[in-house]
């Protein structure tokens, strides 16, 4: 279905479980599109599960170009009026974690709890740091023909290219991988990917104030990291901010857990939402 907050259309996927609470799951990115499909799966039995793309993301497009944090979090609030939930769950994965943190800091009363998977770091100086460790990290997986293609195609795509960043992101997504053996489908459409959403939202990403540490969140917080993750010392700013919070290194995995170990991210997450 379709959620409209002014000029902006989300399209919204909903799990229904009637009289169970709400759990809003939040895609990394940005502008990449949703594939968060096995965790929403996982969880349907006992909570109502939404999900959307977010702002400029496949099928919501964005008429005003409009990707100020503001408005994403105004796009969140939108859903939950739609649904008339007035307190959910929020699952973050990569940027979609950093959101969930932002969301929490502004608006920190609907929050039941926040499961944040291998999440940004942060914004301000704090996410360009966090930019460098996952170039960082996508150069060591590169042969020198890839790392050609992957340096072309992400000046290509600051220039507005939306194939360049296509091709882009079909590279990081091997690189991701590799090392793991991943039978299922991934589930990424790179081919709706758009360059305008991906370059104005890290422009407010990088202006956006630094996040606030929480030292007595009103809200459980679990945060996980696999032992092959994108991220490097940069963690440590998610650990100063939530420092009550259950951190957990999932081994054998990389980014993408429920991909690279399913087992052990399932276990994780169920003892989070008490399933």
């Amino acid at each position: 279905m379709t959620v409209e907050n002014k000029e902006t259309k989300l399209f919204v996927s909903v799990y229904p479980n009637e009289k169970r609470e709400t759990i809003i799951l939040l895609h990394g990115g940005p502008g990449v599109p949703d594939n968060l499909t096995r965790v929403a799966e996982l969880l349907e039995d006992n909570f109502q599960i939404i999900s959307f793309h977010q702002r400029g993301t496949s099928l919501s497009p964005c008429s005003n170009s409009d990707y100020s944090i503001d408005s994403y979090l105004t796009d969140i609030d939108s859903i939950a009026r739609n649904f008339n939930i007035r307190k959910f769950h929020l699952f973050g994965h990569s940027w979609g974690g950093l959101y969930a943190q932002i969301y929490a800091e502004k608006h920190p009363a609907n929050i039941l709890s926040l499961f944040l998977c291998s999440p940004g770091s942060g914004t301000g100086r704090q996410w360009q740091e966090t930019e460098k460790e996952v170039m960082k990290f996508n150069n060591s997986k590169c042969s020198f023909s890839e790392l050609f293609g992957l340096g072309y195609n992400s000046l290509r795509g600051l220039l507005g290219n939306d194939r360049a960043y296509q091709k882009l992101f079909e590279q990081v997504i091997k690189n991701y991988n590799k090392g793991f053996t991943v039978t299922d489908v991934l589930t990424f459409d790179l081919q709706s990917v758009k360059a305008v959403p991906i370059n104005l939202t890290r422009k407010e990403l990088v202006k956006y104030p630094l996040l606030k540490n929480v030292p007595d969140p009103l809200c459980k917080v679990t945060v996980t990291y696999g032992t092959e993750d994108i991220y490097g010392d940069s963690k440590k700013y998610v650990k100063e901010r939530f420092p009550t919070a259950e951190f957990i290194t999932i081994e054998n995995c990389g980014h993408l857990p429920w991909f690279h170990n399913m087992a052990a991210f399932q276990k994780i997450l169920y003892n989070h939402f008490k399933i």
